[in-house]
């Protein structure tokens, strides 16, 4: 049996944050603003992998008024949900993802983005794929006020 599931999350750009994606730390002079580390692409994965299981979403497993989860790393978190998917049976199939950003240029990251997310998933590389995109400017993600992601998974059991 083969189940989809689709990600969406989005955060805010502020500075005096680190700009964290895939697992990877990105230099740049703004970082994303959220209860965790604020991992767009890694919570559009989670959010992806937990849809397609029937597990509502990170919200629902991971609440932003919990203090355990004040500023920790997404890469735990998606350590938790693959946990969530073996209980039920489930294996990743692959993942597709795109991030919307305007800024910084993320395209040197994301073979190391891709080789994160598939060791703690537990798959190939092959398996992760990520894109990045901007938005010609326009709205939030255009304008550099926030960034956003986009994911779908496939699960097989």
């Amino acid at each position: 049996m083969m189940r989809v599931g689709h990600g969406y999350d989005v955060h805010r750009l502020v500075s005096g944050h680190k700009l964290i994606l895939g697992g990877v730390e990105i230099p740049w002079e703004m970082g994303l603003l959220g209860h965790s580390d604020a991992d767009v692409l890694v919570h559009a994965v989670m959010d992806a992998l937990l849809g397609a299981a029937g597990l509502w979403d990170i919200g629902h497993a991971f609440p932003d008024n919990d203090p355990a989860y004040e500023g920790i790393d997404s890469m735990i978190l998606l350590g938790r949900v693959r946990e969530m998917l073996e209980e039920k049976g489930y294996t990743v199939g692959n993942i597709d993802a795109t991030v919307l950003a305007q800024r910084p240029k993320l395209a040197g990251h994301i073979p190391q983005m891709r080789r994160n997310i598939a060791r703690v998933l537990g798959v190939e590389e092959d398996c992760i794929n990520v894109k990045a995109t901007t938005e010609e400017g326009l709205g939030f993600t255009g304008t550099g006020e926030g960034m956003a992601a986009h994911a779908v998974a496939l699960l097989n059991r």
